[in-house]
């Protein structure tokens, strides 16, 4: 009777040995266990796809909201590992070929003021979390996580900077505390800024740093940006980037505090992110004149679909039950967090660029 039901989500589900031809595939297990899942997010995305084209309306939009209607798919069962794969691997691959679309004279052509305005926000915004944390009674440490978090690139920075962080004030809990607050408030951002910009009359190069500048996870930022437009999707991404690049020496800074403070386990930080790598090298080929039109313009193609899928992933990752067992002080922490660096970022482009 349990076998009759493997096939219904919710049920655990274990993906069977690859047999026959498959069997000699490389990683075919991995495909085999992620199949599902991939499947589930792409058919999810040619459904946001045509709705798009059919009433006019963006396409990273609909792929979140649908994804978000399918959230019992990732709670358990057969579609979990590839909604992960997809949101995760599948994010990284669209943003790291995302590169072949920037130059080195577009990052220039930005000025000084968004380099500025991310170094400012990313120090800020961690030193407002750990000056709030106190004043609400929360773990200092918590504030350094849940700061860098917001300051950086959402879940990402929150699993390295808990790398760090000394196993005697660790606590998985608030790792995943961390993680899944910061999506839901990026999903929000996603859907909530693209309205701020337009309602204030930024250009799409202002709309574009300040979605990159203020949103926490890449995914979310390259949503917000498309949904305005081409140009500020990709303005969004470079700042967004910026960010991103952020990871590591402050990383390394917090791994130097814990040393200094005589704090024993923390693990070295983590390497620079592959998908920042591959976008760099796309890039600067791309700045050479090394890439053909032509194959900028499928990896381009590529990449849409790669975001589309992930960010319908995404959506079916994303629920708020989850949120309503924990106590406020976490959560508000994180609200002042992402308000602080929001208004940080807003000044500074209404009225410094």
């Amino acid at each position: 009777m349990e076998a009759s039901l493997d096939s219904m989500e919710g049920v655990f589900w274990q993906a069977p040995p690859p047999k026959g031809w498959l069997a000699r595939v490389p990683k075919a297990a991995v495909l085999v266990a992620v199949y599902p899942g991939v499947l589930t997010a792409g058919t999810i995305a040619l459904a946001a796809t045509w709705l798009s084209v059919h009433y006019n309306a963006p396409v990273m939009l609909f792929a979140l909201l649908i994804g978000m209607a399918f959230h019992f798919l990732h709670e358990e069962g057969r579609c979990r590992s590839g909604i992960e794969f997809s949101s995760r691997t599948i994010l990284r691959l669209g943003v790291a070929l995302l590169g072949v679309r920037v130059t080195f004279g577009q990052i220039t052509g930005l000025g000084l003021q968004p380099v500025l305005t991310v170094i400012l926000g990313v120090a800020s915004t961690i030193g407002i979390g750990v000056l709030i944390a106190r004043l609400l009674g929360l773990k200092p440490w918590f504030g350094l996580l849940s700061g860098g978090s917001v300051a950086i690139c959402g879940a990402s920075a929150a699993l390295a900077v808990a790398s760090v962080l000394p196993d005697r004030v660790r606590d998985d809990r608030d790792t995943i505390l961390t993680v899944v607050t910061v999506t839901a408030l990026s999903t929000i951002a996603m859907v909530v800024y693209p309205a701020i910009v337009a309602a204030v009359g930024f250009t799409n190069t202002e709309a574009g740093v300040f979605l990159g500048g203020t949103i926490h996870d890449v995914a979310q930022v390259v949503g917000a940006g498309y949904m305005v437009s081409p140009e500020t999707g990709d303005v969004a991404t470079y700042v967004k980037l910026l960010r991103v690049a952020m990871l590591l020496p402050v990383v390394a800074a917090i791994g130097l505090v814990v040393a200094r403070i005589g704090a024993v386990g923390g693990k070295p930080g983590r390497a620079v992110p592959g998908f920042l790598i591959g976008f760099a090298a796309l890039m600067a080929a791309n700045s050479f004149g090394l890439v053909p039109p032509f194959v900028a313009a499928l990896l381009t193609e590529i990449s849409r679909w790669c975001l589309v899928v992930a960010i319908a992933a995404l959506g079916m990752k994303t629920s708020f039950k989850t949120l309503f067992a924990v106590g406020w002080r976490p959560i508000a922490l994180m609200v002042a967090e992402t308000v602080w660096i929001a208004l940080l970022v807003f000044v500074s482009v209404a009225f410094f660029s």
